[in-house]
Formats: C-alpha cells, sequence, structure tokens
C-alpha cells in the first residue's frame, strides 16, 4: 500500500508538471486577453472585501482594468496569468468591468454584494422544477411563478473532474438573473436560501453552485489535505481497480503530454488524444479539483454544504467524523479565509435498516459543530422514508439563511434546535442539558425517541421527560446506564423542539459510534 502510493504521487508530480508546461504553453501563446470565466454579465461581486480581477493574456502583455472609478494595472507573467485587486466597497450597482490590453473586454450589469458557495451532492443539485412526478419540490410551479428577484444572481459550475487543480472553469457558464424563467434550473435549497437571505439583508446575494450528485465527500477535497490525515488514506484506495485505472491513466498522459510538448517544439501536428484528464466523480480530489479550485481566488462570503448520503455505505461512513472537518478546514486553507462561514445539511432520515451508516454520518455532522464558525441544519423531520431527495427544501433553505443570518451576519436570533451540552448519569438516570433550550418542549407532549444503554451498549427504548432544559431519560430495563441516544433509528420521529420550533437533532453519547458495534434490542 505504502509503495503503491509513493509511486501514484511521483506518477501524479510528473503529470502535474508535465501539465503546467503545457498550460503555459497555450497561455503564453495565445494573444488576447481574457477573463477568468467566473466573471460574466449580471455576476455578484463580494462587499466589503479587495475584489479580486484575474485572467490570462500574452506574457508580459501590459493590461489594464477599470471598475467603479478606480483604475490598476498590470503585466501578465510568464505562464500569462495577471491580476489586479480594487478597493473594497459596500452594496450596489450595477456597475461595469473594463479590461484591456491588445484587446478590450466588458462586463456589464455586476451587483456588488454577498457571494455564497453551494456545494454537494444531489439534494443540493436538485432544481427548483425537481426531477419528474416521483422527484418534486414543494409547491414548485408556485414558487418558481414567484421567483422574481432582479438582485439575486446565480452561477452553476458544470460537472468538471480533474486529476490536478484547474485554474479556471472548464465550460463558459454565465451568471444569470432571477426571474421565473430561470428560477426552474436553480437548485432549490440554494435559491431558498438565497431568499431568505435577500429578503432579510436587502443586498444583493450571489450563488455560485458547484454539485455533483452521488458524490463522496473525499471527490471534493483537495488530496493534499487527505493525504495529510492518516486516518482518511483509506479513501485514497477504495477502490484497488479505481487506483489501478488511475495509475495507468496518469502514466499514459504523462507520456503522451512529454511527446506532445516534443511535437509542438518541433513545429508538427499534434496526434490526437483521448481525454484521460477527465476522472471519476467519486475519485479522491477529483471535484475539488475540478469545480472548487478555479473558484477560491474570488472573495466570497460563506460556503453551505448539502453532501453525506454517498459516504453511508459502512466503509466511509467511520470515517465522515474525520472528513468533513477536514474538509472545512482545506476550504478554509484555499480561500485564506481561516474563520470562513460553513453551514452545512445534517442528512434526513431514510429507511435503511438498522442499525444504520445514515445514523453514524448524521452523528458525524453533528460533531463536526465543534469547528468555529459552522452552524447545521437539521432536515430529519422533513424528510422522507421513501425518497432520499425530500420534497420540502423551503425548510432546509430556511435553516440555513437562519444560521448565516447568526454565524455570517451577527444577528442575535435563534438558529439552531437544541444541541446537547453534557450527559449526567445519576440514580440510574441520565440528565441531558441542552444549548439552544429556550423553550424546551416536545411537539405532542411525549418525549419519544430516546434509548438508553449499559456498558455492553445494546440500546432499548426508554422513558424520557422535559424538565427545564434538560431531559431525563430512564429505564427499568437499563439498572445502570451508561450511553443515552435519541431519534438514532431511520425511522425515528423527532420529537424535541424549541421555542423557535427548531429540532433537535439525532444524537448518541457514545463516543465509539462510528465502530458499528452499538447496537439494539
Amino acid at each position: 500500500m505504502v509503495r503503491w502510493r509513493q509511486s501514484l504521487r511521483r506518477t501524479e508530480y510528473a503529470v502535474l508538471a508535465a501539465l503546467a508546461i503545457f498550460i503555459a504553453f497555450a497561455r503564453t501563446a495565445q494573444a488576447e486577453v481574457e477573463l477568468a470565466k467566473v466573471f460574466s454579465d449580471h455576476m455578484v461581486l463580494q462587499r466589503q472585501a479587495p475584489i479580486h480581477i484575474w485572467g490570462w493574456a500574452k506574457a508580459q502583455e501590459h493590461v489594464t482594468a477599470s471598475f467603479r472609478g478606480e483604475r490598476q494595472e498590470a503585466v501578465a507573467d510568464e505562464t500569462g496569468r495577471w491580476e489586479v485587486y480594487f478597493q473594497p466597497g459596500e452594496a450596489g450597482g450595477p456597475f461595469s468591468l473594463e479590461v484591456s490590453g491588445t484587446n478590450n473586454v466588458r462586463v456589464d450589469d455586476i451587483l456588488v454584494g454577498d457571494i455564497w458557495i453551494a456545494a454537494g451532492q444531489s439534494n443540493m443539485e436538485m432544481p427548483m422544477s425537481g426531477w419528474g412526478p416521483s422527484t418534486p419540490v414543494k409547491d414548485s410551479a408556485k414558487e418558481i411563478a414567484a421567483a422574481n428577484y432582479p438582485t439575486m444572481r446565480f452561477l452553476t459550475v458544470a460537472e468538471t473532474s480533474s486529476t490536478f487543480p484547474l485554474d479556471d472553469m472548464q465550460t463558459s457558464s454565465s451568471w444569470r438573473v432571477c426571474t421565473p424563467e430561470a428560477a426552474g434550473t436553480f437548485s432549490a435549497v440554494a435559491y431558498f436560501f438565497a431568499r431568505g437571505l435577500a429578503e432579510r439583508e436587502k443586498i444583493p446575494v450571489g450563488i455560485i453552485v458547484a454539485s455533483w450528485g452521488g458524490t463522496p465527500i473525499e471527490a471534493w477535497t483537495s488530496i493534499r489535505a487527505l493525504s495529510a490525515e492518516p486516518s482518511l488514506l483509506p479513501t485514497l484506495a477504495f477502490s484497488d481497480t479505481m487506483n489501478r485505472r488511475r495509475s495507468s491513466d496518469l502514466r499514459i498522459i504523462a507520456e503522451e503530454t512529454t511527446e506532445d510538448n516534443a511535437l509542438r517544439a518541433a513545429g508538427k501536428d499534434l496526434p490526437a488524444r483521448k481525454d484521460r484528464r477527465a476522472v471519476l466523480s467519486w475519485q479522491p480530489g477529483a471535484l475539488f479539483n475540478g469545480m472548487i479550485a478555479p473558484l477560491t481566488p474570488l472573495a466570497v462570503k460563506g460556503v453551505i454544504w448539502y453532501q453525506g448520503e454517498s459516504n453511508t455505505d459502512r466503509d466511509r461512513a467511520p470515517l465522515y467524523t474525520k472528513a468533513l472537518p477536514t474538509m472545512i478546514s482545506d476550504w478554509r486553507r484555499e480561500w485564506r479565509e481561516p474563520n470562513l462561514p460553513f453551514l452545512y445539511v445534517q442528512i434526513s432520515l431514510f429507511g435503511a435498516e438498522p442499525p444504520s451508516p445514515w445514523s453514524v454520518v448524521r452523528e458525524a455532522q453533528r460533531r463536526a459543530l465543534q469547528v468555529a464558525h459552522t452552524a447545521m441544519a437539521v432536515s430529519a423531520d422533513v424528510g422522507d422514508a421513501k425518497n432520499v431527495h425530500p420534497a420540502d427544501k423551503q425548510t432546509v433553505g430556511r435553516r440555513l439563511a437562519l444560521a448565516a443570518r447568526a454565524v455570517a451576519y451577527g444577528e442575535p436570533i435563534e438558529y439552531s434546535g437544541p444541541s446537547v451540552r453534557t450527559v449526567i448519569t445519576s440514580n440510574g438516570k441520565m440528565t441531558i442539558w441542552f444549548d439552544h433550550a429556550d423553550g424546551l418542549r416536545t411537539v405532542d407532549g411525549r418525549a419519544t425517541g430516546f434509548e438508553l444503554a449499559g456498558s455492553d451498549r445494546k440500546f432499548v427504548s426508554s422513558s424520557a421527560s422535559v424538565v427545564g432544559d434538560a431531559v431525563v431519560v430512564s429505564s427499568p430495563a437499563v439498572a445502570h446506564p451508561v450511553y443515552v441516544r435519541y431519534a438514532w433509528e431511520p425511522d425515528a420521529q423527532l420529537s424535541l423542539i424549541n421555542s423557535a420550533g427548531l429540532p433537535a437533532s439525532p444524537f448518541t453519547s457514545d463516543d465509539d459510534y462510528a465502530t458499528g458495534e452499538s447496537g439494539s434490542h
């Protein structure tokens, strides 16, 4: 395994070096000034932050850029890349960006406000129009007809995988103004999130959606971050077949790139090549390289994340407890924003047989709240045990917007359901104390879904009652309780809420929850 990793790493470095030479040659050979593809008419730029504009031109070409009455100049480097920064400013617009060198480029109808990255798998990808009768969005037609928000703008990143970090999006996607004609294709969760922010903050909101259905978290995390965390090394080798194919393709890419460079230097035509750069969407680092890396030079307000279902197999689920915090740190490092707000959705309940890896992933997501400047939107109460794509995207988007208002905008509002603070055992009972517990109560007067276990980790359904901002749990079948959990089973109903009507997350006090050893009578 170690030898394989070392061999693959050497091959990857060779490929990266060869591709860097190829890209530099291609960029330098072009004559016209161009902007990175994230810049287009109707876009949003981040307020209250230096405005970073970049692109490519002929090496050593002088480039001038103008925005909001400010003028900046740059000289393209040896690879053809140039960049300028404009002074921070407040929300407003519309503005125009003009860039000139040997040619002129103009981008119009730019608003300055807040940009959010909306990333994940299919529940983030799912459009306002839904995916047919079997996978609808609640009140879809009504919501689309009312989606007329001129200061809300959306950009969808094309599904792109890569074996190395790309410096630009691979498809010329364009920003779109939120109108009923356009909204049907927007991410439903991202739309309802943006609407909640735009209506409250009264500023332009730009959403960049980078999502791909059926993808695991390791595909969205850089190889550097994965390889730096020893517990996540298995994510690099889940499939021997995948690894062998990847290693083979990388060797071929290196060989073909070397041959092409030699032919180009000799002034000869290049042969047609199979595009081997595209890797399967579930390969570690592939989607970070193809869809996230090109965005990281752009200043943003924060991230919303909806993913986890593809990590609910029994191999990947135990790793999520490290995978999510690792990815959060990775993205913050890449954006050079150590406190970048990161808000995520806890995956819903689903009809898997117990013991379910879905519970393991949910618990890993809950525990990731220990990372600063994060928040979690619970979705288990609005899920669908028979459909992995629940129709109620409004509630999820609204809860994410509440979290953003508190974490990113500093509003003194309640944004979370009851969250476990500590668990105390006394006299054969376990008492759970909660934060975000103002008005702690149950939905219908019954505290259901609680289980106790002794040191044998055999959980049994138990009685529970709300006492102030705590819940007391007991069972005659467990005389000496050691562990308590709530809403752990796949079909559990959430019964505990606070005065804001926000539900408590499923949880367990067992720190070995990811081992899969705990069960039920």
